[in-house]
């Protein structure tokens, strides 16, 4: 089991790995069975598989940043809000709030579930 303090570098490495497009950087911090799970899609599930999601999420943006503005620990699980900014590739803005409850497991990521406002990031992002 993960302290506190490695769980938040853990955490912190997949926040790096996403905001700096390293998709590949995301296989160190994910255990072989982990699972994705966002409020309104298919969860996604084992390392190979979400290393594909994350590129394939975030292609149509030009500009993409989460920044972590509260952190939650636990020995097993961390919750973070977020504040999401991004420019999509046409130019328009995307903005909105998340929270990201991450289960942790042998000093990795074995879970992800994400919730947002997904009808109105619908809207922001329809052409």
């Amino acid at each position: 089991m993960s302290s506190p303090v490695d769980g938040r570098a853990v955490v912190e490495g997949y926040f790096a790995a996403i905001n700096s497009d390293s998709f590949a950087d995301l296989a160190e911090v994910f255990t072989d069975d982990v699972e994705i799970h966002t409020v309104g899609a298919e969860p996604v599930v084992g390392r190979e598989a979400a290393l594909a999601h994350f590129p394939a999420v975030l292609a149509n943006y030009a500009e993409h940043e989460d920044r972590v503005t509260r952190w939650i620990e636990t020995p097993e699980a961390i919750v973070t809000e977020i504040d999401f900014e991004g420019k999509l590739a046409d130019g328009r803005p995307v903005v909105f709030s998340a929270l990201d409850v991450f289960d942790l497991r042998g000093g990795r990521i074995a879970r992800v579930t994400t919730w947002y406002d997904t009808r109105d990031v619908r809207r922001q992002v329809r052409p």
